[in-house]
């Protein structure tokens, strides 16, 4: 396994911060992570697959180390992430790729590989999301992360994550507790609360179209796979299965004993895609 590296850099006058992961100079992987998540949550995958591609994990806008929007009304929306996510390829000097993208990760895929990037990606996975969300999901996900709550102490926040999180599937103790150290940080009044903006929720205000994205997927030329957690409540099965007769026509699979969305971070999980992404 090749180590992870920790950079920084600005695009469209916004700092991003990503991590990367193997050589420079082979094929590239770009992996992007959902709504209230960070880039850190692909260290199991990323670790896996650095032997073999160049791996790009990047914090969105407004979560982990990336910089907090200052015009959030604009910017928290799938339209800027698309923007933001083609100017920093381009910034890295990356011409072809793949993505793999985990719920909004994903949704900004199907954004940039039906538009701006559409004849750069060659592979596109899709982690739990389609082009049309499930309405009690967004409800369910708003629930949470547009109203973060904060804690005295890092093992209280592990516990809520340990609990809102466990549609994720199985996580050991350790992936616990790193998804946890790198998903926190400190408030003003010494706290600990998610690591993220909790401005982004802005999006299902003033971008309410946002994850309408038939018209996206059926420009995507890219080779697709989607993945949709067993019980998923945001991927439902009837889009699932529309999603293989339209567009790219992607390749469905489900994830058993996970719901919205699949850690990506056990074996089998890790010998699907890089099987997929290696066609």
């Amino acid at each position: 396994m090749t180590g992870m590296i920790s950079q920084y850099v600005t695009v469209l006058d916004r700092e991003l911060h990503y991590v990367e992961w193997g050589e420079r100079g082979r094929d590239v992987v770009v992996m992007w992570h959902g709504l209230a998540r960070t880039c850190r949550d692909f260290d199991d995958l990323a670790g896996h697959l650095a032997d073999r591609y160049r791996v790009i994990c990047p914090d969105t806008i407004g979560r982990g180390l990336s910089q907090w929007s200052p015009e959030p009304e604009q910017e928290y929306s799938l339209t800027f992430y698309a923007a933001l996510a083609a100017a920093l390829l381009d910034a890295l000097g990356i011409g072809r790729l793949r993505w793999v993208g985990t719920s909004m990760g994903g949704a900004i895929g199907m954004k940039v590989a039906g538009g701006a990037l559409r004849d750069r990606i060659s592979h596109l996975v899709l982690n739990d999301i389609g082009p049309e969300v499930a309405d009690a999901a967004v409800t369910r996900i708003r629930s949470y992360a547009g109203n973060p709550p904060r804690f005295a102490k890092v093992s209280e926040l592990e516990a809520y994550f340990r609990t809102i999180y466990k549609p994720f599937g199985y996580l050991n103790d350790a992936q616990w507790r790193q998804l946890a150290e790198t998903s926190t940080r400190r408030t003003e009044d010494g706290k600990v609360t998610p690591h993220y903006d909790p401005n982004m929720v802005m999006q299902f205000e003033l971008h309410p179209e946002d994850y309408d994205q038939w018209d996206d997927y059926d420009r995507i030329a890219a080779k697709t796979l989607c993945l949709r957690g067993e019980s998923s409540d945001l991927l439902l099965p009837d889009v699932a299965a529309a999603m293989t007769r339209r567009g790219p026509r992607c390749r469905l699979e489900v994830i058993a004993g996970c719901g919205h969305a699949p850690a990506l971070n056990v074996p089998a999980q890790y010998r699907l895609i890089a099987g997929f992404l290696a066609e």
